[in-house]
């Protein structure tokens, strides 16, 4: 969010709820707890879990209830200060000396050497190496920003080690220095959110400097709050009938468990289907969007032999379905 909108802070975890609420982000109490103690003590909150259980939609959530902007660092293997930091736009340093080409022919016109030359060059290269010319990229474009942002630094665990601790140093003072320039203070401190798909063990380091919060798959209730929400026009009991397969699922022993976003996305799949129900045919036309993996689907399907005429088989509830464990 940008613009003159008020910025708001958290005045309570209740508050925190209701706010991520009204952003269509549904809180437990421990996430709300953890995101208001992040505000008050200014640390980064470190989100951890598997894809897909909401992490950046947390974080996109904040921006919107305290009227934030949004800054977001993807994180990928091989990411390098250049690219989360700052560049010279080297193209448009070179355009600048293009037509400031008369003057610098006057400024040199009465050395003599070359070393007098570089000297006087040396005098004007404030002119060169300024603001105007700085690519801010988002760590950069966080501190310098005019409003207060959210930081979100997405997927951390897919960047090096090497990355990881250059950014320790910027989160400890929110402070860079452009040797060019001189170092750059923080405006307005970030609120900082980081997230893991825990596919690398990150350094202690960095832990130690975040609140660390682990979003994990929800209960079946918090799932169908969930969607309830996101996909109003599912009807209840195809709803309840959805989303208790997707436990099951999550329960067996697949390559890829199916995320809260496959959730949703195979609840609308069903709404634009007009599905009144989950007979085999849906299930085995529509499985695809919840499975991602040819073997997780041949998987899931030898263990869907229902009869046809049993509606219940559907329906029935997690704990009665001794096949799925």
């Amino acid at each position: 969010m940008t613009g003159d909108a008020p910025i708001r802070a958290f005045p309570s975890i209740a508050e925190v709820q209701d706010a991520l609420a009204a952003q269509q982000y549904i809180a437990s109490e421990e996430i709300a707890t953890t995101v208001f103690l992040a505000q008050q003590l200014g640390k980064p909150l470190l989100a951890e879990g598997p894809a897909g259980v909401g992490k950046t939609e947390l974080a996109k959530a904040i921006a919107g209830a305290t009227g934030r902007e949004l800054i977001r660092l993807q994180c990928y293997e091989g990411l390098d200060e250049t690219k989360a930091l700052y560049e010279w736009e080297y193209a448009k340093q070179l355009l600048y000396t293009q037509l400031l080409r008369d003057k610098l022919q006057e400024t040199l016109r009465e050395t003599r050497t070359l070393t007098e030359a570089a000297d006087r060059l040396a005098q004007e290269e404030d002119v060169f190496f300024s603001m105007r010319f700085l690519l801010q990229r988002p760590l950069l474009r966080a501190i310098l920003s005019e409003r207060p942002t959210v930081l979100l630094v997405d997927e951390i665990d897919r960047a090096d080690a090497e990355f990881e601790a250059f950014l320790l140093e910027v989160l400890s003072d929110f402070q860079v220095t452009v040797p060019e320039i001189g170092t750059l203070h923080a405006r307005h401190r970030p609120f900082v959110v980081l997230t893991s798909n825990n596919t690398r063990e990150l350094s202690e380091a960095l832990k130690r400097r975040c609140l660390y919060l682990f979003i994990g798959y929800p209960s079946l209730e918090q799932e169908m709050d969930v969607v309830r929400l996101k996909v109003p026009d599912l009807g209840p009991k195809l709803a309840r009938q959805a989303v208790e397969l997707v436990q099951r699922l999550r329960q067996m022993d697949l390559r890829k468990a199916p995320s809260i976003s496959e959730t949703l996305d195979w609840a609308r799949s069903l709404v634009a289907l007009n599905a009144e129900g989950l007979d085999p045919e849906t299930l085995d036309n529509t499985l695809s969007v919840l499975l991602k993996h040819e073997s997780d689907l041949r998987k899931v399907r030898r263990r869907l032999h229902p009869d046809p005429t049993d509606e219940d088989e559907w329906m029935e509830p997690p704990r009665r379905r001794t096949r799925w464990n």
